[in-house]
């Protein structure tokens, strides 16, 4: 039988969860394999508040419902416990819950650590006992992973990066061997991996979970997926999780009814159900529901070292509207279409994380003009350190897919972020979203023939990298995958093997990488409307952009020009910040890239005294074709 002659609550415990404030229930909730009065054994604690009977079944007692009861607390918080002798690391569970209607349920464990490999449904007892290996890395975050910091993401799905031989996806222990090197050889400062969480269904690429706190078994143990963390941190390379508290999935051994009642999720499905993902979305204005997402973010970020991470689906968060028709939808108390308990609940995540842990980043996925985003709670925002810049991928995807003879009327599409782009923290995100679903690859979007495809991949990477705000890309991008991707499959390897043109923007990539994290000027005021300056922003008649990109120190300066048309501009003059040499540093159109070679890497131009674009000097420059020119300042 079940004894309670153990608990692991405190009456300040119950009090923080009931309220909506424990950050850290994942220490009393769940499995935790112990020794009680010197029997080895397993202490279980669950909240299902209506339900009229719980048990622990698994392994140790062979799947028998009415072996190993859980006993309610006396204090009303909703929570069964109790010490079960014989169940030990490695076992299968489930909780048998009765519901208030007298229905049986068989739930995976809401704070289980571990689950069996999908399609099985059971969460297995796991104990944490890998020693981390990344002092180092965590003594010198803060100058890694801020603000004024290169920050290059690499962002990856674990199960489709590279397969085996016989089609199955590498493992944690693979990763290690396989995507640590080539993430610290491509240069990039972090990888963002998809959601790794555990989740039933494999198309679903981790955003419906079940596991909240379990890394998906599909690759190997809890302790392998913290290897792999500590292997990138030992090589200098930050690590960010994908994170949906948006919502969850319907299956029946999920979160879902998990007492029979809507515990989880809101009973009324115009604030409970979203039409889009066919799933659940979060009570954020039940306190328990509150404890459980809060403590979930925190227990990658202490318990995995992430150090980062990114949120999913923040419009849906925020909005009662989103995706729903008139009708569809439940005013706030004001009468308005804000979430305003969701809003609180990301509020007040922020503001905890960024006190306990000032160095990570959290940054929301959010598309819409909700203003403040990344901007602290103190001064009205929601306290995410940054935010995908949406509007600028949309923009310059739109753009760069458009005939370059035509581009001259478009010129706005890629000259308008930089009205916004301080108004936030932004990201520039090439994610997987926009290379799935009929879009196509990066690659298949660009127009004219294969030699004008990759040259424009060049030149809207050179954009990239040389506009204000950090850098993400989805593996595959990197070379120019040429189909779009395919979860059950892997990225196209054999193209870069055998393709000059996806070598050389593979390199091209590398080199931007290098120049990013090498160049002040291109990473130290970001975020801010000091690190840039227009030279010419309205040249919309030859498609050309100019600008400088500025780190406080004028020696730091770069000039980048952006032609993007396929015609070579011939002596086109720009005005320059200062007198004195200007060595072209990085040219998009390079031989090594796959590129024309018109201009020969490292040249030095030397400015004049003709005054141009409202500036005492001026340099004039022959711009390649369909091409992004670097420029520095040179001392000789």
């Amino acid at each position: 039988m079940s004894t309670v002659p153990h608990s692991l609550y405190t009456d300040f415990d119950i009090s923080l969860f009931s309220s909506g404030h424990h950050f850290k229930m994942y220490e009393k909730m769940g499995a935790h394999p112990m020794e009680l009065d010197g029997v080895e054994g397993t202490y279980f604690s669950v909240w299902a508040p209506n339900a009229k009977y719980v048990s622990v079944i698994g392994d140790f007692n062979f799947w028998n419902r009415e072996a190993h009861p859980l006993y309610p607390r006396w204090d009303g918080s909703g929570i069964w416990e109790g010490f079960v002798p014989g169940a030990l690391v490695g076992h299968r569970y489930k909780y048998m819950i009765v519901s208030p209607w007298g229905y049986h349920l068989e739930k995976a464990d809401p704070y289980g650590r571990m689950c069996e490999t999908p399609p099985k449904t059971a969460s297995i007892i796991w104990k944490d006992t890998y020693q981390w290996k990344d002092k180092k890395w965590k003594a010198n975050l803060s100058l890694r992973n801020c603000h004024d910091c290169p920050m290059s993401i690499y962002e990856v799905h674990l199960g489709s990066w590279m397969r085996n031989p016989d089609g199955t996806s590498l493992s944690y222990k693979q990763l290690i061997e396989k995507l640590v090197p080539y993430v610290k050889k491509m240069g990039y400062t972090h990888v963002e991996f998809l959601p790794v969480m555990e989740h039933p269904f494999f198309g679903s690429w981790g955003y419906q979970i079940t596991g909240y706190f379990a890394p998906s078994s599909r690759y190997g143990t809890p302790a392998e997926f913290m290897e792999l963390i500590d292997a990138f941190h030992q090589a200098d390379i930050g690590v960010i999780l994908d994170w949906v508290p948006s919502h969850f999935p319907g299956d029946v051994h999920g979160l879902h009814k998990f007492d029979g009642t809507s515990l989880y999720e809101h009973e009324d499905p115009r604030k409970g159900y979203h039409p889009d993902w066919n799933s659940y979305i979060f009570n954020y204005g039940r306190y328990e529901v509150r404890s459980f997402l809060f403590s979930n973010a925190m227990y990658w970020i202490e318990h995995f070292h992430a150090d980062g991470l990114r949120v999913d689906a923040v419009a849906s968060m925020l909005y009662l509207d989103y995706s729903r028709k008139p009708g569809e939808w439940v005013p706030n108390q004001f009468g308005g279409k804000e979430n305003l308990e969701a809003i609180s609940f990301m509020k007040e995540l922020n503001e905890y994380i960024y006190k306990e842990h000032p160095d990570i980043q959290m940054i929301a996925e959010e598309s819409t003009s909700f203003p403040k985003v990344s901007r602290p709670v103190y001064d009205g925002g929601l306290g995410f350190g940054m935010k995908w810049m949406m509007g600028w991928m949309h923009d310059s995807l739109k753009y760069f897919s458009i005939d370059p003879l035509f581009r001259r009327y478009h010129h706005n599409q890629i000259t308008f972020s930089l009205v916004y782009a301080f108004s936030e923290n932004f990201v520039l995100p090439f994610s997987h979203d926009e290379v799935v679903h009929g879009k196509g690859s990066l690659l298949s979007r660009m127009p004219g023939d294969l030699w004008q495809k990759f040259a424009n991949l060049r030149a809207l990477y050179g954009y990239m990298y040389t506009h204000p705000g950090s850098k993400l890309m989805f593996m595959g991008s990197e070379f120019g995958q040429s189909s779009e991707w395919n979860h059950d499959g892997s990225v196209r390897w054999d193209q870069l093997s055998n393709l000059s043109f996806s070598q050389g923007i593979h390199q091209l990539v590398i080199d931007l990488n290098h120049l990013y994290k090498s160049q002040e000027a291109l990473y130290k005021k970001q975020y801010s409307p000091e690190g840039f300056e227009w030279i010419e922003a309205n040249d919309w008649k030859q498609s050309v952009l100019s600008y400088v990109r500025k780190s406080g120190n004028p020696k730091n300066d770069l000039i980048i020009i952006a032609n993007f048309t396929p015609v070579p501009r011939k002596d086109y003059r720009i005005g320059v910040p200062s007198f004195g040499n200007w060595k072209l540093i990085l040219n998009t159109d390079d031989t090594k890239y796959g590129g024309s070679g018109m201009l020969k890497n490292g040249i030095k131009v030397k400015s004049d005294s003709t005054p141009w674009h409202g500036r005492e000097h001026s340099i004039a420059v022959d711009l390649p074709p369909l091409a992004v020119v670097v420029f520095s300042k040179s001392n000789t």
